[in-house]
């Protein structure tokens, strides 16, 4: 492995640690919170007043710009079924600190993402990194990319304008599309914006380039609406289906616009691509396994302890209160 690519490998997994503990961290400040004041879900802003909310947020912060600067070192294809592990971070922490249990098919799941991972590692490319922004850009416009992009940003359209109102609020593979899509998008624009970044403080401006702020709008655009839709997606939708759905699609479709424009299997043997295939597809099924895992173990939480109670027995069903204790929340209907 080059000198790159291990910069990118060191940055991509420690971007999945900050990341996986700042969940961890936000969920022991909320908790805090919830039992200082009126609890997030219900509209309260107590969590505001607990460091550890706030230690959660830097954290996550951290996380993102070293994954925004492994992009610059390494490839797509090296880089981004790496984030998988961010879950294996957080599944273990939660086990020790929050005491979510991890079941015996969780561990398999990390297991799996570890040896998926590690596969990917083994047979990743070498980074061919640009020298210049009008390089990235001469990627950028070559024919197969922009049919890429052209198809992409066509079935966005179709997406938002046809199948939203129709489907929207039924199918979540319409909003998670649309993410999806944009997401390959934004992760192109932004290994261009970061090899710029680099590229000038090595010296060599590319502030002057009007390719450079093209790639910084499109940027901006592909992020607000991924956010806007993802937004949609969880609030409409089970996020602990909605989080397995949206990683495979998303980082297929990254992958696949990485391929194209980067040419990131340029180069490599049959074997190697076919080994990085394998152990993509074993990473995905580790992430899923891992999602379904802690789906059922919520699910099995709140189902723990359930009964109710009644003033008189006399009144009727009318009269009766369902009581539900889960963990540390005690909530009366």
């Amino acid at each position: 492995m080059g000198s790159e690519n291990r910069k990118g490998l060191i940055l991509a997994i420690a971007s999945s640690a900050f990341i996986g503990a700042s969940f961890i961290l936000k969920k022991k400040g909320l908790k805090r919170a919830a039992n200082h004041g009126t609890r997030a879900g219900v509209g309260g802003y107590t969590y505001l007043l607990e460091p550890l909310w706030w230690a959660g947020l830097v954290t996550m912060i951290v996380g993102e710009i070293a994954n925004f600067v492994a992009y610059i070192y390494a490839p797509a294809v090296l880089v981004t079924p790496l984030g998988a592990l961010s879950i294996i971070v957080s599944a273990v922490l939660a086990h020790f600190l929050l005491r979510e249990r991890l079941q015996k098919m969780g561990i398999l799941g990390c297991i799996s993402c570890i040896v998926g991972s590690i596969v990917i590692v083994i047979h990743a490319p070498q980074e061919h990194t640009p020298n210049s922004i009008e390089e990235i850009w001469d990627l950028a416009t070559q024919p197969v990319f922009l049919a890429y992009a052209a198809a992409t940003v066509s079935a966005v359209l179709a997406l938002i304008l046809h199948f939203e109102p129709r489907y929207g609020q039924t199918n979540m593979l319409v909003y998670l599309g649309i993410c999806s899509l944009m997401g390959s998008l934004t992760v192109m624009s932004i290994k261009a914006i970061g090899i710029a970044i680099k590229l000038t403080l090595d010296g060599i401006s590319q502030i002057a380039y009007p390719q450079t702020w093209f790639f910084v709008t499109v940027a901006a655009i592909c992020v607000i609406t991924q956010l806007n839709y993802l937004n949609k997606a969880l609030d409409t939708f089970n996020a602990a289906i909605v989080s397995p759905v949206y990683y495979v699609m998303f980082t297929t479709l990254t992958l696949v616009a990485s391929i194209i424009m980067f040419k990131d299997w340029y180069g490599q043997d049959a074997s190697s691509i076919v080994s990085e295939i394998c152990g993509f597809i074993i990473v995905l099924s580790g992430t899923i396994i891992l999602h379904a895992t802690r789906e059922q173990e919520q699910s099995n939480m709140q189902g723990s302890l359930k009964w109710f109670m009644s003033e008189d027995s006399m009144k009727g069903l009318e009269d009766e209160h369902l009581i539900l204790i889960n963990g540390s929340d005690y909530v009366e209907h």
